[in-house]
């Protein structure tokens, strides 16, 4: 049930790679392998029957209706024919496509994104344990690409099919894939998550091939520990009161993290909760305020934003599931990392 897309520039050897798979192609060397089993001496046309397969053309036949399109593999492959109209009834609503309009419907009479549509239904009509797609939407225009992208998610969602998926657009790759296999002149150079593609680019082709600030365009997977300080000052419940200014005035900080000796969270302590305080020897803990909010480490920045906005925050701990101080985001840490996106490269200011 993994969506992994083939990521590169032209001829580096993503369509050929998708149809090595369905033996389209052979490999010169080394094996394909489907659960564990060499398919070189498969049937291709029993195996191919067994996928799925998408292409930018669409590959619809002009003389067939929708229905007619779209069970064809199917009936090859002696489908019950009462499954058939549920199956397709089905998957056409998944992808947005109403099944009484365009059952009987032929291509002509369809735009070229519901003609793109009925084939990813087509593809799913066998109940495939894979799915391939070569660069399936790239000709269509930006809204209708979207749409049915958020389709092939929510179809992905539903039925955890193995999807492999060529594309060339880094943006559409994010936005689908679980893992991404970016390559180069036929070698695979990163093979990861967009995550880790995003924030740790295995070599200067990765980096230059996803561009300077492109996780922006994600920005839900910059997470609280990427961009939290790591080590606040942090002072024990007992410390006395004209100690923790003392402490704040060493450090320069207006915030402590009020912690046990294993570094579990009571309170945070504010300077405004200091100022003009009688009884210099108070503890921390009867200054300290208990109802703090917290967030956890892979929280994402989107959530930082949020929690920020909504509460009016300026200083928000972040803790472990047990309580543990693991560092802090303030609103300057947030200011700071946000204006990131903004500032050029050091590369591209001397050039």
């Amino acid at each position: 049930g993994e969506f992994v897309v083939l990521l590169g520039e032209s001829g580096c050897g993503k369509t050929t790679t998708l149809k090595m798979i369905n033996k389209l192609i052979s490999p010169s060397s080394g094996t394909v392998e489907i659960n564990g089993q060499d398919i070189s001496g498969a049937d291709p046309i029993a195996l191919r029957r067994r996928m799925g397969y998408v292409i930018q053309q669409i590959g619809l036949f002009p003389h067939m209706t929708v229905r007619e399109n779209i069970e064809i593999i199917a009936k090859m492959n002696n489908k019950d024919r009462g499954r058939l109209e549920q199956n397709a009834r089905k998957l056409m609503e998944m992808v947005n496509l109403d099944p009484d309009q365009f059952l009987e419907a032929y291509p002509s009479e369809m735009s070229g994104g519901q003609q793109q549509r009925a084939g990813v239904v087509r593809a799913f009509m066998t109940d495939p344990e894979i799915v391939l797609m070569d660069e399936p939407f790239s000709a269509l225009d930006p809204i209708t690409r979207t749409q049915i992208q958020n389709a092939l998610i929510d179809m992905q969602t539903a039925l955890k099919r193995t999807i492999v998926f060529v594309t060339h657009d880094m943006d559409e790759a994010i936005r689908l894939a679980d893992r991404i296999c970016i390559m180069d002149r036929g070698v695979i150079v990163q093979f990861d998550t967009p995550e880790n593609i995003l924030k740790y680019p295995a070599n200067d082709f990765v980096r230059n091939f996803i561009g300077p600030n492109r996780i922006w365009t994600s920005p839900e997977y910059i997470r609280t520990r990427d961009i939290m300080i790591s080590d606040p000052v942090c002072c024990h419940p007992k410390l006395p009161a004209f100690k923790c200014i003392e402490l704040m005035g060493r450090k320069r900080v207006d915030t402590l993290m009020v912690t046990d000796q294993y570094k579990r969270i009571y309170g945070v302590l504010f300077a405004e909760s200091l100022i003009g305080i009688q009884d210099l020897k108070k503890p921390a803990e009867e200054l300290m305020e208990k109802n703090f909010t917290s967030v956890l480490p892979d929280s994402s920045i989107v959530d930082l934003l949020t929690l920020f906005d909504e509460k009016h925050l300026s200083t928000l701990p972040v803790v472990d599931s047990q309580g543990i101080i693991q560092g802090l985001i303030t609103r300057s840490t947030l200011v700071n990392t946000l204006s990131r996106q903004f500032i050029p490269a050091k590369k591209e200011v001397e050039a």
